[in-house]
């Protein structure tokens, strides 16, 4: 209805001039090719037409905009300090619709020489980073979080819409960390402050993990090297090293997941920063729900272990179940074989008395003993018993099973796949500490529903209020 009031205004008598950016849509909808399309023209080149034609608009209008945002004062004050304009000059700015160009006003602080000029108008909008518009930003941020800047750039090449380079997406997630850090605190302290927990959840549980990741500064040519020079094979991901992940998640009545908040973090020692970061949110958490039965869980890791059980809250501690299995297999099958018929029945049986019978690891720990004294040259078996009575009291699946409580660390070992994995062990893929965790940064938030609120509270930084001072009299030394 909006549209045709426009498109049939041309009756009425306009007192003021209209912007150019109307004129255009007028013309659009006037145009009988727009409403119908010519006989020879394809419907897909009629809807690319339009499209194009009304990202111009869209262009013409957003430039229009941030011409009227622009402070053409002689002088202003920004944090208490003040600024002289310098000049005008032209700038690009990336916006939803495509590039614009936009002439706006620069200051300086003539009391120093050494910074830069100011942009009020940047200021004022919210510019972020090399001159993207606030959505526009958003956008592309979100997308590269979850695409190569390569793949990005084709994905928006096809869209229509904007065209930012490989260059430019690769610099923004960079450059969105570095302002992020400058308030790391406060902001993930905001972020837990908004935590919305589901009704329905009974139980939370806390859990660690890691996965490995190709580094830029992982020296994998000289690991080898020196592998060589040692008359050894090597073996496995040099270059490689251990991407922390960690997960908390809500689980309904019946231990099925609801919602999780999903973290990680490039590599560092013991995971330092990681734990820190999953204690804090199991404080949130609990504070907001003290009702909530704890359960801690990871795989047979002691580092992770050691945390779980000395620096978190009380909890029900469990070693995951398919890890456990896992361990189950292998020592069965350096007795009987790998694969072979004999394995797989005995695996299938202990592994249900594992899971399902009372007491079931003592059970599975006794039928490995017997397995250990029947072969006792067999090192494996040997490894995997100790393993077994190791975590004994983290292995109560069945009495587990019957309080409806989670006994896996899928949601972990989902976090390192869809976190880390799909997105950072590409081919060809080498990371540098903050470029890896400047993409990591904005997958937590998109897998653990908070991209929107992250996003609020970053752009909110870009933007900056800006004091017009009047009746400034330049004075100059005779």
């Amino acid at each position: 209805m909006q549209l045709k009031a426009i498109a049939g205004s041309k009756a009425q008598t306009r007192s003021t001039k209209e912007p150019k950016s109307l004129v255009k849509l007028r013309a659009i909808l006037n145009d009988a090719g727009m409403r119908k399309k010519g006989p020879d023209e394809s419907f897909a080149n009629f809807e690319k037409r339009l499209h194009d034609q009304l990202q111009t608009v869209e262009r013409d209008l957003v430039a229009e905009e941030l011409e009227r945002a622009d402070v053409d004062a002689t002088a202003i004050q920004v944090e208490g300090i003040g600024y002289r304009r310098v000049l005008r000059s032209k700038q690009t700015y990336m916006t939803c619709a495509g590039p614009v160009e936009v002439e706006r006003a620069l200051f300086k602080d003539r009391g120093n020489d050494h910074e830069k000029a100011l942009v009020a108008m940047d200021l004022k909008v919210g510019i972020i980073g090399k001159f993207w518009t606030p959505m526009a930003a958003e956008q592309a941020a979100w997308v590269v979080s979850q695409l190569t800047p390569q793949s990005a750039e084709e994905l928006f090449k096809r869209m229509g819409n904007m065209s930012p380079s490989k260059s430019s997406l690769d610099r923004l997630p960079k450059e969105l960390a570095e302002r992020w850090n400058d308030d790391s605190k406060g902001h993930e302290e905001a972020l837990r402050a908004a935590m919305t927990i589901p009704e329905e959840a009974v139980t939370v549980m806390a859990s660690l993990d890691g996965v490995l990741a190709p580094m830029k500064d992982g020296d994998a040519v000289t690991k080898r090297a020196q592998a060589a020079e040692e008359g050894k094979i090597a073996k496995g991901p040099a270059g490689y090293r251990e991407v922390g992940c960690a997960a908390l998640g809500f689980c309904d009545e019946n231990g099925k997941l609801i919602s999780a908040v999903r973290m990680a973090k490039m590599p560092e020692a013991h995971k330092a920063s990681l734990k820190k970061l999953l204690r804090a949110e199991l404080d949130m958490a609990l504070s907001l729900r003290p009702d909530l039965r704890l359960v801690k869980a990871a795989d047979g890791a002691n580092d992770n272990w050691t945390y779980l059980h000395k620096e978190l809250p009380k909890g029900i501690e469990v070693v995951d179940f398919f890890h456990a299995a896992e361990h189950l297999n292998a020592a069965l099958a350096s007795v009987y074989g790998d694969g072979t018929v004999e394995a797989r029945r005995r695996f299938n049986d202990l592994r249900h008395v594992l899971l399902e019978e009372e007491e079931g690891v003592g059970k599975v720990i006794r039928s490995l003993a017997y397995l250990e004294g029947k072969h006792p040259q067999k090192k494996v078996i040997q490894t995997e018993l100790a393993y077994f009575r190791k975590y004994q009291k983290r292995m109560r699946y069945a009495e587990m099973k019957t309080e409806r409580l989670p006994i896996g660390t899928g949601m972990t070992e989902a976090t390192c796949k869809t976190l880390v994995t799909q997105r950072l062990k590409q081919s060809g893929m080498r990371w540098s500490q903050d470029g890896g965790q400047a993409i990591l940064n904005l997958r937590g938030w998109a897998q653990s529903e908070r991209f929107d609120q992250a996003w609020a509270m970053l752009a909110a930084t870009y933007r900056t209020e800006i004091t017009i001072l009047n009746n400034v009299v330049s004075i100059r030394a005779v």
